[in-house]
């Protein structure tokens, strides 16, 4: 316990990066997995090829090389943020092309009856996305964007390795001061732990009131 305790503010300044790291991540990954998906499903040809694009491109690119060009790149071109900020945007545009395939995927199951039948209402696509298929949509979706994001909590470990303040990054300090290796890092899997089954738990009490049952 002493590994904890001793350095308790090292802990916990490393797991509310990680904390802050997963939810604007997620907020970003979320808002462009949205628009990616319904780029996916428009029937705007151009529009089907950027979300087509964006998904394979994300979906295939390994995350380290996505944070390399993003807090190493990016600035060359002038942009300079701090390297958390680089971090969320890495961490929420790989994000986002997974949860463009699950709602994609759940806007396949919605029957295209439905579709059909708001267009000849004359309602525009984006009102019959956002009104009729979304909705139905989202209540098959709940558990699948619960991995994605859970699995987000744990890829936010490799910003450690690029300045950013996060749980796994405590190893070091904790290592040069001398603290068993092992314990140091019990303690940060206890960490992730927490937040891994906080949004385990969230997505869960979503599923029970929204989601469809089986």
């Amino acid at each position: 316990m002493n590994v904890l305790t001793e350095n308790f503010s090292l802990y916990g300044k490393g797991f509310l990066g990680t904390v802050e790291l997963t939810v604007f991540a997620s907020i970003l990954a979320l808002i462009l997995g949205f628009v990616m998906a319904a780029c996916r499903v428009a029937p705007v040809g151009s529009l089907r090829v950027l979300g087509t694009v964006w998904v394979t491109v994300l979906r295939n690119t390994p995350l380290t090389l996505l944070f390399f060009a993003v807090l190493l790149g990016l600035p060359r071109f002038g942009l300079v943020l701090p390297f958390q900020l680089f971090a969320i945007l890495a961490l929420g545009c790989y994000t986002s092309a997974f949860i463009c395939e699950v709602l994609r995927s759940g806007i396949n199951t919605v029957p295209t009856g439905q579709g059909e039948a708001a267009r000849s209402l004359g309602m525009t696509f984006g009102q019959t996305l956002n009104s009729i298929v979304l909705p139905q949509a989202f209540r098959t979706v709940i558990p699948p964007i619960g991995s994605t994001l859970i699995a987000l909590a744990k890829n936010s470990a490799i910003a450690g390795a690029f300045s950013v303040t996060e749980l796994l990054g405590t190893y070091r300090t904790l290592s040069e001061r001398g603290y068993n290796i092992i314990w140091t890092f019990v303690w940060i899997a206890v960490g992730y732990l927490i937040i891994t089954l906080s949004i385990s738990a969230l997505f869960h009490a979503m599923e029970k009131r929204w989601g469809v049952a089986r």
